[in-house]
């Protein structure tokens, strides 16, 4: 995985690899996180089919690549990042956090990690850790404009904090003025605060 760049896109941000977070902004929002590992050419189609795997939605078959990817290369960061996904995507929520510890440990200037244990946080109902997780994430990178659209769902859907929520969607909106849902969300925001 040496010299591996991935950008922070929906199709491919489970790919990220990162250490210690070298990033560029890109134009169209997203971001560029380089990891330089190095590992053999078995564990690096073991990823690779991983991913494949969980973009299939194909989640415990890729759990079982990806526990042999940790175990075969534990420092790389991107590969505890999918386990932790894949991991909650089945419902195991302990064994997700563990994950996304352990790439946490790994690389805590990480967004992604941040923004995966944000989402984490909030399915086990942990509100105030999923905020400040995803506002670490934003802290790192304001450009992740995932990790602020799931600040401003957090903000209107479980905290009720409406001014919290209509900030962080306005801002994702400028990144993704394609998203008419968001563009929903805010108009129906902005009703709710003006009655």
């Amino acid at each position: 995985m040496k010299g591996s760049m991935h950008r922070g896109s929906r199709d491919d941000r489970r790919r990220l690899l990162a250490t210690p977070v070298p990033t560029e902004s890109v134009d169209d929002g997203g971001f560029t996180i380089i990891e330089d590992v190095r590992v053999s050419a078995a564990v690096r189609a073991d990823f690779d089919n991983a991913v494949r795997m969980m973009q299939e939605e194909r989640y415990r078959e890729g759990i079982e690549l990806l526990e042999r990817v940790t175990a075969e290369a534990p420092d790389v960061t991107a590969a505890h990042i999918d386990l932790g996904i894949a991991y909650r995507k089945v419902g195991s929520l302990e064994q997700a956090e563990a994950s996304l510890q352990r790439a946490l440990a790994l690389n805590p200037r990480h967004p992604v990690v941040h923004n995966e244990l944000g989402m984490l946080y909030r399915k086990s109902g942990r509100f105030d850790e999923a905020r400040a997780s995803y506002e670490q994430a934003l802290a790192l990178q304001t450009a992740f404009h995932y990790a602020r659209r799931n600040l401003a769902i957090l903000c209107d859907v479980y905290l009720a904090d409406l001014s919290c929520a209509l900030e962080h969607y306005e801002v994702y909106i400028e990144a993704v003025p394609d998203d008419d849902e968001a563009a929903m969300w805010v108009a129906d925001i902005r009703s709710r605060v003006n009655q």
